[in-house]
């Protein structure tokens, strides 16, 4: 497959299923998990910030980085990429569906709606006791931990850590999704996280177009129809331009 023929593919496409990683958010300024650990933080594992036993161990610890990366992504502001993605939905409506790895609420400030969040959302809390989900305040009037509005109950960090499931019914949208996609894109991910990383598979396995948007060669890109070598934005903005 082509470029042109890429273009027409997702041009004619009922029904589109895009996956996005970390690399549609770094155009924002959002650093990976990995690369936040500066500083302060360098001296954490991963698992010290990112676990249910970290947090059972030291709640406030976690609630700190967390804030901490709270106030970062809300310093940020979406992309082209988030944007494109948004008026792609637009123009494909109801058979447009989007699963993104990450979780600094760009996408849904962009304007996309028919999405899910595989990994959470740092702009949230999740309620330990009653499961309620609430916005966090702004900011500059955020003092952690939240308490639930609901139930009065200390409310967690709504991220899905190291040890934990995907949530059970975003996983299954986005399989579904990602089989009855004539067109799936992958935006901006490794392809070694599973199993979001199997959703391409999806697509594949039932007959349709797999198209890459990345800078670098993945392990998903020997399987797939297409890959364009560019950062999400700018990649996007060629596989939608009409010939």
């Amino acid at each position: 497959m082509n470029l042109s023929q890429a273009r027409a593919a997702l041009s004619d496409a009922r029904r589109v299923a895009v996956l996005t990683g970390a690399g549609i958010s770094a155009e924002s300024g959002i650093p990976t998990f990995r690369d936040a650990q500066t500083g302060h933080w360098a001296r954490f594992k991963p698992e010290d910030l990112a676990s249910p036993e970290a947090y059972f161990r030291d709640p406030a610890l976690v609630w700190e980085w967390y804030a901490g990366r709270y106030r970062d992504v809300m310093a940020a502001t979406p992309n082209t990429g988030h944007t494109l993605l948004a008026q792609l939905e637009r123009q494909k409506a109801d058979g447009f569906f989007l699963a993104t790895q990450n979780v600094d609420g760009l996408h849904a400030r962009a304007g996309s709606e028919r999405l899910v969040e595989l990994h959470g959302n740092l702009t949230t809390a999740r309620c330990e006791v009653c499961g309620h989900i609430e916005d966090l305040p702004s900011p500059q009037d955020f003092t952690p931990p939240p308490v639930c509005s609901r139930c009065g109950g200390r409310m967690r960090p709504n991220i899905v850590w190291f040890g934990e499931f995907l949530p059970e019914q975003a996983l299954q949208a986005s399989a579904d999704a990602f089989a009855a996609a004539d067109v799936a894109l992958v935006i901006g991910t490794s392809g070694v996280v599973y199993p979001a990383a199997g959703l391409a598979f999806e697509t594949l396995e039932r007959g349709g177009t797999v198209i890459e948007i990345n800078p670098d060669e993945t392990e998903l890109t020997p399987h797939l129809s297409f890959s364009l070598r560019d950062t999400a934005s700018k990649g996007l903005a060629t596989l939608t331009e009409e010939d």
